[in-house]
């Protein structure tokens, strides 16, 4: 059954409500609408001319022709090829890698795809390279391929928001370059097999932020505003991707990579990333050594990884076997998704791990040289007026005949002696003068530098903790595991403005503080916090067991809503009191329905 045969056995009863401005004729135009069927089809039928299959629009764009043989075989007995080798509906969509598998593992479950995993990771490999996005078009989404939790503030305004961010993130779709025909397409995939998203393209817009239209016409529908921005902002042929393609080359990572990772709840570490070849074009081996700069614990760990479009690496490593740990990364193996730059000299990303993806390491990469390089600075911060702070540079390729004058720290900030130095570590004597620039100093050593990497403070003004809002699923059965959430209180110097929460203020890195928890009162029987879980003083929530709890009023589950605090040690607000901070927790149900790529990590 096509998906125009489905929405009009499904719908033929549900047409858009009456209108007192929006007549039978009306109605029917804006149903034919909905489902990408011409609005001039009805004057067609009325003249007897053939009626076009409202499941598949008229293609008008040049497609993406597709050449690779494998990808020929086992897509092309249901995907036909024109005569110039384009692929109907492959040939007319981008996406990431994650996007491509996305597609593989649905049509194996609803079309009778057969693909080994071998040949499944050729096929995303393949597609990904002639039909993927450029590195401009990526950035933006990578949170969603890193499996972050953040706030989208992507979203153009609540229609959109409604339309298509109420069911899953906004990045979905934005991981997507496609056609006009392929946009409508995917309306009538959403229409045809999801009835919430049925309804709520049908209901006209409310949205005071969208222009009132003029001489009493009929408000758009949301679907209508959807396609109109997806179509502006994520057609299929970009400037981005024209510009990737001739650009695009096997990535050549081979070699050492100095690695500056960020572990919440357990601060800096700083190693080398050995990235070996192995075998086919774009597959590498790793090694991997870590220490904390929290602590002085080290980690050794080796993996594999493969590379995606040119620049989009997907890989895994562990230390050993599996430990018990939930939030220790010696005990588990992490998946990699990082994104290089296309001067192959640095990289971004996230090491992640858990059920939910709820930990991992944010990661830079800087590729090593025959130069000395500077990767990272210990302590986080220098304080304004600080006379022989001690500072650690960590890198690579230092001289051992290092000197004070070949390093530059910025304005106010004077290396007074090298107390020692290696090849990877130099350990420094500074003076910062009172009238010390404030903000983020580069760090010069060299012809290397660390961009930023020397905060600079007068004050701790305020507190923030991170994640400001944040989720953690009950578990605790074989069948529903926890979802852990890790929080961190980070410091700032409010900057030049002396204003909070503006662009110039200054992150100083985790501050030394107690936690608990609030209640966050929604209901007058609230008594969430004695029940979601317990709050470590490493600031790692465990949640509580999922099912109904005999001793909570009327055995309801142990979910909840609460406010998760963190107050200084040390710092003080202008009335003398500890500075404070909080975040916004919810604890909710285990996730009942979850989806993965192997195929991508594996």
């Amino acid at each position: 059954m096509t998906v125009a045969e489905t929405v009009a056995r499904n719908s033929a009863d549900s047409l858009p409500a009456a209108h007192p401005k929006r007549p039978l004729r009306g109605r029917i135009l804006q149903f034919l609408a909905l489902t990408a069927l011409p609005a001039g089809i009805v004057l067609a039928q009325a003249a007897k001319e053939p009626a076009r299959d409202p499941s598949n629009p008229v293609e008008t764009e040049a497609g993406i022709p597709i050449k690779d043989a494998l990808v020929v075989e086992k897509c092309g007995t249901c995907h036909t090829a024109d005569a110039k080798g384009n692929l109907s509906r492959i040939s007319y969509v981008r996406t990431t890698p994650e996007g491509w598998a996305q597609v593989i593992r649905r049509m194996s479950a609803l079309n009778g795809l057969s693909l080994t995993p071998v040949e499944a990771r050729a096929v995303i490999r393949s597609l990904s390279a002639t039909n993927g996005l450029a590195p401009e078009e990526a950035k933006p989404v990578a949170y969603f391929a890193e499996h972050r939790i953040i706030s989208e503030t992507s979203i153009p305004n609540e229609t959109i928001r409604q339309s298509c961010a109420a069911c899953h993130a906004f990045a979905q779709p934005l991981s997507w370059r496609r056609s006009k025909a392929e946009w409508s397409l995917l309306r009538n995939l959403h229409v045809a097999m999801y009835s919430q998203a049925d309804a709520q393209f049908r209901k006209p817009v409310e949205d005071p932020t969208q222009p009132t239209p003029p001489n009493g016409a009929l408000k758009p529908l949301p679907v209508e505003v959807a396609m109109e921005y997806l179509n502006k902002t994520a057609p299929l042929t970009t400037p981005e991707w024209t510009k990737w393609q001739a650009r695009q080359q096997s990535a050549k990572l081979g070699g050492k990579w100095l690695v500056n990772a960020f572990l919440p709840g357990k601060g800096t570490y700083v190693g080398e990333m050995v990235v070996t070849p192995a075998g086919g074009e774009d597959d590498y081996t790793t090694a991997i050594t870590l220490k904390s700069l929290a602590d002085g614990s080290t980690l050794s760990r080796s993996g594999k990884g493969l590379v995606y479009t040119g620049y989009s690496w997907r890989g895994t490593s562990a230390s050993g076997a599996e430990g018990a740990t939930p939030d220790a990364p010696a005990d588990h193996e992490t998946r990699e998704t990082m994104q290089f730059a296309p001067d192959r000299k640095s990289a971004e990303g996230r090491w992640f791990w858990g059920d939910y993806k709820e930990f991992g390491f944010n990661v830079k990469l800087t590729r090593a040289s025959a130069e000395p390089t500077v990767s990272a600075v210990w302590p986080y911060a220098l304080k304004a007026g600080s006379k022989g702070a001690t500072l650690k540079l960590i890198g690579d390729a230092f001289p051992a005949s290092l000197k004070p004058s070949d390093i530059d720290l910025g304005k106010g900030v004077t290396v007074s002696k090298v107390v020692s130095a290696s090849p990877t570590e130099a350990v420094l004597m500074v003076d910062v003068a009172a009238d010390a620039a404030v903000g983020a100093h580069d760090v010069g050593l060299g012809g290397s530098v660390l961009a930023a990497g020397l905060p600079v403070y007068k004050k701790v003004d305020y507190l923030k903790v991170t994640p400001e809002t944040a989720i953690a699923r009950l578990g605790g059965s074989e069948k529903h595991t926890p979802g852990y959430q890790q929080f961190d209180a980070i410091g700032y110097d409010t900057g030049i403005d002396g204003k909070p929460y503006t662009t110039d203020d200054v992150a100083l890195g985790p501050i030394d503080v107690t936690w608990s928890m609030q209640e966050m009162p929604t209901v007058y029987y609230d008594d969430d916090v004695n029940y979601v879980g317990k709050l470590s003083q490493t600031a790692l929530f465990t949640p509580a067991i999922d099912g109904p709890n005999p001793e909570r009023k009327w055995g309801r589950n142990n979910y909840g809503e609460v406010w998760v605090v963190a107050t200084a040690k040390a710092e003080k607000d202008a009335l003398g009191r500890p500075l404070t901070a909080k975040s916004f927790m919810v604890v909710t149900v285990p996730a009942y329905k979850r989806w993965d790529q192997p195929e991508v990590a594996k």
